[in-house]
């Protein structure tokens, strides 16, 4: 296993590389690019692959799995953990197989969507005009979006661009559900799910599958700021690589393909 020189100039044998998927991967709720596919299905023949993100399975099948074509013994080097690696799954002959899920209880997932329709109306963010749910259950996470679920991208980034409202409303949930996680989730989201339970979880899990140390592995993501879900990755010290959008992420792969 060839080492990958990273942009700062450091080299790492790197046997594993975890995506974000929203910003990172695709544009937020968008299908991935040709080009990122293409790519990905490249790097798969390279090391371990894992997409690790806040959205359901069935997002994960509508945004990257949809055109996403490889053999089956390429397919088996991708693992999937949506919904903050609250769920894992990995490619078993012609299918995905759930390895795992964190659910949550009845009485925690009403607590959660209780609290968050509370807090959001007292702090002013609650929305009739809205793209879709408000209020998701995915089973392993309660999942508040401001504008709905598939809010157009331009109208995702102008409503919270410093994350102050975000802040707020985890602020007023987190401290009325002291027994369960809540995080700021994407741009207009804040997820809710079982204690000790976000993306460093995940990583764990896959780094116990795979047999790999964090030194071996490596993280690109778009929210590795301290309010950001990526974040608990970077605190664990995984190697992280921050984007911006997807158009950086797929100069960074295209890279990694060249050196492998």
């Amino acid at each position: 296993m060839p080492e990958l020189t990273l942009a700062d100039g450091t080299t790492r044998d790197v046997k594993a590389i975890v995506f974000d998927l929203d910003d990172t991967l695709a544009a937020s709720k968008s299908e991935m690019h040709p080009a990122m596919t293409s790519a990905l299905v490249t790097l798969l023949g390279h090391v371990e692959v894992c997409i690790i993100s806040g959205g359901r399975f069935e997002q994960f099948e509508a945004q990257a799995l949809k055109h996403l074509s490889a053999p089956s013994d390429v397919l088996q080097h991708l693992h999937l953990m949506p919904t903050c690696g609250t769920r894992s799954y990995d490619w078993q002959g012609d299918h995905w197989q759930l390895l795992y899920a964190e659910d949550l209880s009845d009485d925690q997932k009403s607590r959660a969507m209780s609290v968050l329709e509370q807090g959001s109306r007292s702090l002013g963010l609650w929305r009739t005009d809205t793209w879709g749910e408000i209020l998701e259950d995915r089973g392993s996470q309660i999942t508040y979006s401001a504008l709905g679920q598939a809010a157009p991208v331009a109208e995702k980034m102008a409503w919270d661009p410093d994350g102050s409202k975000k802040r707020a409303l985890q602020e007023y949930a987190a401290s009325r559900l002291p027994d369960l996680e809540v995080r700021s989730g994407g741009s207009t989201s804040v997820d809710i799910t079982r204690q000790g339970i976000d993306k460093a979880y995940g990583i764990r899990k896959l780094l116990a599958e795979l047999d790999l140390t964090k030194e071996e592995l490596l993280f690109i993501g778009d929210r590795l700021d301290p309010s950001g879900n990526d974040y608990p990755v970077l605190a664990m010290g995984v190697a992280c690589l921050p984007v911006k959008d997807w158009h950086e992420t797929l100069a960074l792969v295209t890279t990694f393909n060249e050196q492998f």
